[in-house]
């Protein structure tokens, strides 16, 4: 990826045509923005006409509405994964959410169940950024100690898992996970919200450009270590805050969700089109991507829950790797143009 600059970001997002690109890469841009896309198409157009009941209202709002939450995962990996880094604590982060909210709304009320897990996400982002970008540790170490410590953290707070926090019943933030669809309205507004961060800001621009090509974007004078900061703040409040949305939707912190979150929202990241080695990728992409994963474990669970997980694990590895694939044959091929 030759995107070195917020402009060239913009424009690459946009879809312009770069000066001097050559009809192969534009080729390979327009695979890999909107191949997720094409693909989920493909699956949910026969599904539709051929699996009875898939298009019904109950299953179409099982699809989207029982993963809602972890999608947020995605959203904030999309933006780390565009700086090139990693973040391997958002599952981790998803459960120290979940009970700090509950925590908070059995001890202090509403307003404190949103808010504590807001805090110490973005703290804990905050370490994880710094470390990354003002030290010049590997996002994957330090990601991983956040994974682990999160997961102490989390045995500290519940007595090593003996002690359950309940949302009182009659605590209004419950009303946040209620129905099908409030999870959906919720994940679509902050999916909206990072979709216009992403395309029509500085800061979005300065993500990009930075995954594109730090070493130029430090030349340019953008301020590169603020930028690989905010990222981490940014994935992992909003993995704290999904921990939260689930908590009032369980009613109860649980100390044993999100083991595996952390590669389901990676996946979903590098299916929807954004390269693990950063520059190139939207918000778009990520939705995209979570919708296919959905959708496949939705016809697996229908039609083929006899192999219970596997089944599912094994497809989401086969997209994965052919995703990967393709990405790689892609990138080799603007670099031999």
């Amino acid at each position: 990826m030759s995107t070195s600059s917020p402009a060239a970001a913009r424009a690459s997002r946009r879809g312009a045509r770069p000066s001097g690109e050559t009809a192969s890469e534009r080729l390979a841009g327009r695979i890999q923005r909107h191949g997720a896309l094409s693909v989920l198409a493909l699956v949910v157009l026969p599904a539709a006409v051929f699996s009875p009941g898939f298009a019904g209202a109950d299953n179409l709002g099982a699809v989207l509405g029982n993963n809602a939450f972890v999608w947020l995962l995605a959203l904030g990996l999309t933006f780390v994964i565009l700086t090139g880094g990693i973040d391997l604590s958002v599952g981790s982060m998803y459960a120290l959410g979940g009970v700090l909210a509950a925590w908070a709304a059995q001890h202090h009320g509403t307003w404190a169940a949103l808010l504590v897990p807001l805090v110490v996400g973005a703290a804990w982002g905050c370490v994880h950024g710094l470390l990354v970008a003002r030290a010049g540790m590997a996002p994957f170490i330090v990601t991983l100690a956040g994974l682990l410590g999160a997961r102490g953290l989390l045995q500290v707070i519940t007595d090593e898992g003996t002690t359950t926090y309940l949302v009182p019943r009659d605590s209004a933030f419950r009303s946040l996970g209620e129905g099908t669809w409030t999870p959906v309205l919720i994940a679509a507004v902050l999916f909206g919200l990072g979709a216009l961060l992403l395309a029509r800001t500085r800061f979005g621009a300065t993500t990009t450009a930075v995954g594109g090509n730090e070493h130029a974007a430090r030349l340019m004078g953008l301020p590169v270590a603020r930028t690989k900061t905010l990222v981490y703040v940014l994935s992992a409040t909003l993995a704290s805050a999904a921990g939260a949305l689930g908590s009032a939707r369980l009613g109860s912190g649980v100390t044993t969700v999100g083991v595996g979150y952390e590669l389901t929202a990676i996946a979903s990241v590098v299916i929807g089109g954004t390269l693990l080695t950063g520059g190139s990728g939207s918000v778009g992409g990520t939705v995209a991507g979570v919708l296919l994963l959905s959708v496949i474990h939705n016809l697996i669970d229908r039609s083929a829950s006899q192999f219970g997980s596997a089944v599912t694990d094994t497809v989401n590895g086969g997209f994965l790797a052919a995703v990967v694939l393709a990405q790689a044959l892609l990138h080799r091929g603007r670099q031999d143009e």
